[in-house]
């Protein structure tokens, strides 16, 4: 392994945690109470974008009150959350190998407790930033970078692991390599067209193949 740092960014929303589901349905919910006709199908197109983002994006316009609602709905949702199989042994493998790992989560900083209640893995995680320490959501590189920043890594040092398509453009703005996977619920295809480094279908099968993959391009 060279001498320069390298680290891992891993997005925690439907990457390491089953939540995108949840995240639907709070959000489906809230538009309802609201009035609001929207799909699940779009909704679920949409997760991985910041919350005020994923509202305008849907209704074209910004509603404070269903961004609030969608909060306060996946506040109990969440606690019904559960890791991916093998989720924080991956956090584990890539920290063991003396990566850097850092959270890059969409989620609100109420959130992150949960998180890592539920993946129990703290030992192995050096930074992790949030929605709040960031101006713009994804797909813009903000929370990247500021992953980065937090790693004391340049871009090609890093190796981002997500599940959306807000992953993939976040990370290829700043200039991160990105593998996707599907566990989010986002087609493979769909996925593809983004350009990620490489495809997965979950954490497990990402550790299995950690040697092969772009994280273990990082070590050699």
């Amino acid at each position: 392994m060279t001498d320069s740092p390298a680290a891992v960014v891993f997005d925690v929303d439907g990457t390491l945690l089953d939540t995108n589901y949840l995240h639907v349905m709070a959000w489906w919910e809230s538009f309802l109470a609201a009035e609001e006709q929207v799909s699940c199908f779009d909704i679920h197109r949409n997760i991985g974008r910041g919350s005020p983002d994923l509202v305008h994006e849907l209704l074209g316009r910004e509603d404070e009150g269903i961004v609030d609602g969608h909060s306060e709905r996946f506040a109990e949702l969440r606690r019904r959350m559960i890791p991916y199989h093998r989720a924080a042994e991956l956090v584990r493998e890539c920290s063991r190998r003396g990566l850097k790992v850092v959270w890059a989560t969409s989620g609100a900083p109420e959130d992150v407790d949960d998180f890592r209640s539920a993946l129990d893995c703290d030992d192995a995680v050096d930074d992790i930033v949030n929605s709040g320490d960031v101006e713009n959501s994804k797909p813009a590189p903000d929370i990247v970078q500021a992953a980065l920043e937090a790693a004391g890594v340049s871009p090609d040092r890093a190796v981002m692991v997500g599940d959306t398509v807000y992953d993939i453009r976040a990370a290829k703005a700043a200039g991160v390599a990105c593998i996707a996977l599907l566990g989010g619920g986002i087609g493979e295809q769909e996925l593809r067209q983004e350009g990620p480094a490489a495809i997965y279908g979950n954490c497990s099968e990402l550790l299995d193949g950690l040697d092969d993959s772009p994280i273990g391009a990082l070590l050699r």
